[in-house]
């Protein structure tokens, strides 16, 4: 299943290359609302709010009235979890909060699936030179992805794992990489990071894997027809 991606930053859709430099901007939401009106789950992302350096939570609470949406940055807490699902998110993503100290917080994880139900979590796995990073990427810790998602498992429907490396590039997501995560997990996988051409959303799809795509869609390298009409065999939330 293809998945397209919405990043805000600064009331703007956006665009970064390993998540520093901007490469595309767009003011026109009404268009891409309409371009993905017709997929079953749209992954938006408030990068703002992620970051640290402020939120777009009024332009998020527009998109989720429109679309079907997977919500993530900055939700830190079980509040805002509740706070974003009642704005009208299918699902929340968790990320930076899952880690303390360098270290997983499945403590944290087991009470948030308690609270909110499992069923509403995907567990963000942002992977960069082999380790997860956190704080919208700023910092790298020592986990691996294989050690998060194997820890976490037991606590959320879904796993995002965001190959960093080559994030923006349209060059392809490493599939070695992937295929492993995927067999490590009986949970939904998803993962983004370079996906650049149907061919390789249909490869993901073979091995059961839901991709995210966002640059390769807004660039125009990807064209939509078709992805648009699939339904996914694999629970979406």
């Amino acid at each position: 299943m293809l998945i397209p991606s919405i990043d805000l930053m600064g009331g703007r859709i956006v665009q970064l290359v390993q998540g520093e430099r901007t490469a595309l901007e767009f003011s026109d939401f009404e268009e891409w609302i309409a371009r993905f009106s017709n997929f079953p789950l749209v992954q938006l992302i408030d990068l703002d709010a992620a970051i640290g350096t402020g939120n777009n939570r009024e332009l998020v609470r527009e998109f989720t009235k429109s679309l079907p949406c997977q919500v993530g940055g900055g939700i830190r807490s079980i509040q805002a979890a509740e706070e974003t699902l009642n704005a009208g998110a299918r699902r929340v993503i968790l990320g930076s909060s899952l880690i303390r100290g360098g270290k997983l917080d499945w403590e944290f994880a087991r009470e948030i699936s308690r609270a909110i139900g499992l069923d509403k979590l995907v567990f963000a796995v942002d992977s960069k030179n082999g380790h997860v990073a956190v704080r919208g990427w700023r910092e790298l810790t020592p986990i691996t992805a294989l050690e998060m998602i194997s820890a976490l498992e037991s606590w959320c429907a879904a796993f995002l794992y965001t190959h960093i490396d080559t994030e923006g590039l349209m060059q392809g997501i490493p599939m070695g990489t992937v295929g492993r995560l995927r067999a490590s997990t009986r949970n939904q996988l998803i993962v983004a990071g370079g996906i650049g051409s149907s061919e390789q959303v249909d490869e993901l799809d073979r091995m059961g894997i839901d991709a995210v795509v966002g640059m390769a869609i807004y660039s125009g390298k990807m064209k939509l027809d078709g992805h648009a009409r699939r339904r996914p065999d694999r629970p979406a939330g």
